[in-house]
């Protein structure tokens, strides 16, 4: 249960989904008008928090990981967008209430105002509207910021919008390693041999003579011999030559981002200067 005493701690926690999921920072909390507790949460969502979204802090509890609410997540994404201008209108409010779920609040009075300066209005058209909240767990309504009205405090705001610039992590590209087979013609030179036939012929020597006369004096004979040669021979194997992988690396480059801000200026404007009768501004 989330009470006035707790909105200090409300302020900036995580926000979660009864799934745990996360849904966003909680900004600012906005009181009851009638009864002065708090009623609605603004949530930031989105990639750089630039959304800001209204959640029921009815069911809503405080954790060790930030705020805990009773809405889903893609029911905040789709929430009515509503304006952050520091206090809910009826119709806005009645417009969360049938979205969310949570009737239509009740009728009655309602009190706006701090708490040194207790103003008490009757609202006939509908009651339960909610105002901002400050940290200051004693005040109620739109204390602090720019409304119209007597509910304001004596100083004015003055803001201006700031550029919060990020990265995100994308997608640009695949890159794939494929193996595919080529075939190419290798000529190579191999020296071969082969015999071939060469008569020799000797004189009848001393030394040969035997064998030169051993058998018939006349006859007819043959001789025989085996000629050799060598042929190229091929054979193919399949050897490891390398090893290919793909890695990544990281890049630094340095984007210019251009964008519009807003930003708020504060001027004095005098009616009239004192004695001299003339408007004055300065």
């Amino acid at each position: 249960m989330i009470g006035t005493d707790s909105i200090s701690q409300v302020i900036g926690k995580d926000v979660h989904d009864p799934s745990g999921d996360k849904i966003g920072s909680a900004s600012e909390v906005y009181l009851d008008d009638e009864t002065g507790q708090p009623e609605w949460v603004t949530v930031r969502t989105g990639l750089f928090g630039t959304k800001e979204s209204f959640v029921p802090l009815q069911g809503a509890d405080l954790t060790g990981d930030g705020l805990r609410v009773s809405v889903t997540k893609d029911q905040v994404k789709d929430a009515p967008r509503i304006d952050t201008d520091g206090h809910l209108s009826p119709e806005e409010e009645q417009e969360l209430y049938r979205y969310y779920g949570l009737g239509m609040g009740t009728s009655g009075t309602q009190t706006t105002g701090r708490t040194d300066t207790m103003t008490t209005t009757t609202d006939t058209t509908t009651a339960g509207m909610a105002g901002m909240a400050t940290t200051d767990t004693g005040t109620r309504g739109t204390v602090g910021r720019d409304t119209s009205g007597p509910t304001t405090d004596d100083a004015m705001t003055r803001s201006e919008e700031r550029l919060r610039v990020g990265t995100q992590r994308v997608e640009t590209g695949r890159a794939r390693l494929r193996k595919y087979v080529v075939t190419e013609n290798v000529t190579q030179t191999v020296p071969v041999t082969r015999e071939e036939v060469r008569v020799e012929r000797e004189p009848i020597t001393d030394a040969n003579v035997g064998r030169a006369m051993d058998g018939p004096a006349i006859s007819e004979e043959e001789h025989e011999v085996t000629l050799h040669a060598e042929r190229p021979v091929v054979e193919k194997e399949v050897v490891p030559v390398e090893r290919v992988r793909l890695d990544t690396e990281t890049v630094t480059e340095q984007v210019p981002v251009n964008e519009t801000l807003r930003k708020e200026e504060i001027e004095v404007d005098t009616d009239t200067d004192p004695g001299t009768g003339t408007t004055r501004r300065s």
